[in-house]
């Protein structure tokens, strides 16, 4: 596992620990790895960065990596590698779909301009060429490329779900960003990851879309859990998609996982065939109990939840929620 001690990395590493695999995790000592788990230190973005897994002996089965950064180093690791594993599974995204049609499978147009031998550009060139670098040295057929859509899930540290869990335990009025019955496509990190270590039992290759099916959850649905496991005392003022954008809100970044329907990012985000995927073992557990474990996870850590630094902050700024909840009030 490259990474292996964060939010993805750490799911996947889990579960292939639950099903008795022998995993090694190449980090950067950054945090813990997880229990059961052998380390090796190194940062792949330094100069000899990568000697501690140059000078292991080991052979592996799989490796899985996560990068989202320069395609380079997924170039660097996989050339590495090629000849010491059976397969290279990257966790991609599906932002590295071209926007068109409004429902993506996995034939879809692909954004152009990538390149394995890239440095950093932009999020989804960086992924697509991360899925150059580890075709070029595993093959189309001993590799795995695993196109993720928004990720949610305890150990999230991008600020989406936890911001939804902290302001419902605030209590009070809660612009809640409609329709309710807004259709979401997510994954749980711990699907996500048990359908990877399947897939690698199976000896999978090519690209999958890994969200869940469309109509699996709703706005509605997540934010209702969420006020009911931060304690219920929270009330959902459901808001029209058109106050909110008048108001100067961001879709996405101030109101997390929200964005209007209707509009491209709404298509690119949430219109997923995922039938591959669903025919390849894809279960999806409900967005309850996403929510609920995500919550646990979340007090067990005193209510703060971690933030990687090379993302944007989440959430609405308290008086502008306040502001646009009473004209609403007094419209």
């Amino acid at each position: 596992m490259l990474g292996g001690t964060e939010f993805v990395g750490r799911a996947v590493v889990e579960a292939a620990l639950g099903r008795g695999w022998d995993v090694t995790v190449f980090h950067r000592g950054r945090h813990e790895a997880p229990p059961g788990a052998r380390s090796l230190l190194g940062d792949r973005t330094a100069p000899g960065g990568l000697s501690a897994l140059a000078d292991d002996p080991g052979e592996w089965d799989v490796v899985v990596d996560t990068w989202s950064a320069a395609p380079s180093a997924v170039r660097d690791t996989a050339r590495l590698l090629r000849g010491r594993a059976g397969r290279y599974v990257y966790v991609s995204s599906r932002s590295v779909y071209a926007w068109g049609p409004a429902r993506f499978d996995e034939d879809a147009p692909l954004v152009e301009g990538a390149s394995a031998d890239a440095e950093q550009t932009d999020y989804a060139r960086d992924k697509r060429g991360g899925e150059l670098a580890a075709v070029a040295s595993f093959g189309s057929d001993r590799s795995l490329l695993v196109r993720a859509g928004l990720i949610l899930g305890p150990y999230e540290n991008v600020g989406r779900l936890p911001w939804w869990l902290t302001r419902m335990s605030r209590g009070g009025p809660v612009l809640a960003p409609g329709p309710r019955g807004l259709p979401l496509q997510y994954i749980d990190v711990r699907d996500l990851s048990e359908w990877i270590v399947g897939a690698v039992e199976r000896e999978l290759s090519g690209p999958y879309n890994l969200v869940s099916p469309q109509g699996h959850a709703t706005m509605g649905t997540l934010l209702e859990a969420c006020a009911r496991v931060a304690g219920g005392v929270a009330e959902l003022r459901w808001t029209e998609p058109g106050v909110i954008l008048e108001a100067g809100i961001e879709p996405w970044t101030e109101l997390p996982v929200w964005v209007p329907p209707g509009s491209d990012l709404y298509d690119a985000l949430h219109s997923a065939d995922v039938s591959r995927a669903v025919g390849a073992g894809l279960v999806c557990r409900p967005v309850e109990e996403t929510v609920a474990d995500t919550w646990r996870w979340l007090q067990d850590l005193g209510g703060v939840a971690p933030q990687r630094p090379d993302r944007t902050g989440k959430g609405l700024d308290p008086e502008v929620e306040a502001k646009v909840l009473a004209a609403g009030a007094g419209a």
